[in-house]
């Protein structure tokens, strides 16, 4: 059941503009959530649908929320599946720590299967010592999900907030998604406890359940924020059509206009394809589903999918909305400007392709 009441998604709407505006962390979102129990753990097919719903209210809110949402989904895949090794996050959650990722690392195009990042043992621990990027939350988190390559292995563990160790660079100015806060993170030799290590997995490509429950979560989590996105585009899109007039066609409302017309219902079209691709394959990860090889291929080609959809609802959007739109202060501007984020996240294109190429016709020889 979902924590998002109509009251609350109007409060955290009417905030965003300004969060955007004054390049400003959504502190107050993000304490109207915890208080709501939007950030406990909840099956995966809950959580899609409720992001897509609070994208369409306050992107940047959303995709920062997505980070923390998938690391109690990588403790639930883990727990539905007999490994109960994260079960405290979920208890963490539960008691208002607030959880990130700090894995994303400059000039790391193999993301989750190498790290640039330095994991040495040291007494009682394994310290971190590398720079990581678009670290969401970053004003807010208490457990820091984090990992880095000692010889041949990777290292998984989290960071707690009180660790020596690290700096935030508070260096986030970017076109969209401002409110996330996702500043450069620093790790100059912070120590995760023995007892937060996670996992320890080998170098490459890997089966295990922990890296398909950070690909599972954090995919399909990111195909419903840039749906939503396009929800409240095609929204927006609908609005301007009935409000908008036509000096050449007699002052008849483009909403009676053919091109308009059409040019909305393909947007809506391409939105539609959406929903049954993301409730399905979260519906799958909860119930087990067994897809073998090819869910990598699913997952990927869902975000891709998601985003590029996203940004083509958006475009036709603003083609409707006419010049208005192109204001800096209009809603659509900043979804213009939001959704473009879409893109960088992984998987990107070229990788999507090649894993899918590789699903159909093997490696390349």
């Amino acid at each position: 059941m979902t924590a998002l009441d109509q009251a609350l998604l109007d409060r955290i709407r009417s905030r965003a503009a300004d969060y955007d505006r004054e390049n400003r962390f959504f502190t107050e979102d993000l304490e109207e959530l915890k208080a709501a129990g939007y950030l406990r753990d909840r099956p995966l097919a809950e959580v899609v649908a409720d992001q897509r719903l609070l994208a369409a209210y306050a992107p940047a809110t959303a995709l920062a929320i997505n980070m923390h949402l998938v690391w109690t989904g990588v403790a639930r895949v883990l727990r539905e599946r007999g490994d109960d090794s994260l079960a405290w996050v979920a208890t963490d959650a539960e008691n208002g720590e607030v959880f990130a990722f700090g894995n994303s690392e400059p000039g790391n195009d193999l993301v989750l299967f190498d790290s640039l990042t330095e994991a040495e043992d040291v007494e009682g621990g394994v310290a971190f010592t590398g720079t990581k990027i678009f670290t969401s939350l970053s004003p807010a988190w208490t457990r820091l999900g984090v990992f880095g390559r000692r010889g041949d292995e990777l290292v998984h563990g989290f960071l707690t907030r009180d660790t020596p160790g690290w700096r935030s660079l508070d260096d986030w100015d970017t076109l969209g998604m401002r409110a996330t806060q996702s500043h450069t993170t620093l790790l100059e030799g912070a120590t995760v406890p023995a007892e937060r290590i996670s996992r320890v997995l080998p170098v490459g490509p890997s089966a295990d359940p922990f890296v398909f429950g950070i690909f599972a979560n954090f995919l399909l989590t990111i195909s419903s924020v840039y749906a939503g996105i396009a929800d409240r585009a095609l929204e927006l899109a609908v609005e301007s059509a009935h409000r908008r007039t036509s000096l050449k066609n007699e002052g008849r409302r483009y909403s009676q206009d053919p091109d308009i017309r059409w040019r909305v219902a393909d947007a809506a079209l391409a939105l539609d394809a959406l929903a049954p691709q993301i409730e399905t394959l979260a519906a799958d990860v909860d119930g087990l589903a067994d897809h073998g090889q090819h869910w990598f291929r699913k997952l990927t080609g869902v975000k891709h999918r998601s985003t590029e959809t996203a940004r083509y609802v958006v475009d036709q959007a603003a083609r409707v909305a006419g010049g208005g739109g192109y204001r800096s202060s209009s809603e659509l501007a900043r979804l213009q400007r939001d959704v473009l984020a879409g893109i960088f996240h992984p998987s990107d294109t070229e990788s999507v392709h090649n894993t899918v190429a590789t699903n159909l016709l093997g490696p390349v020889e």
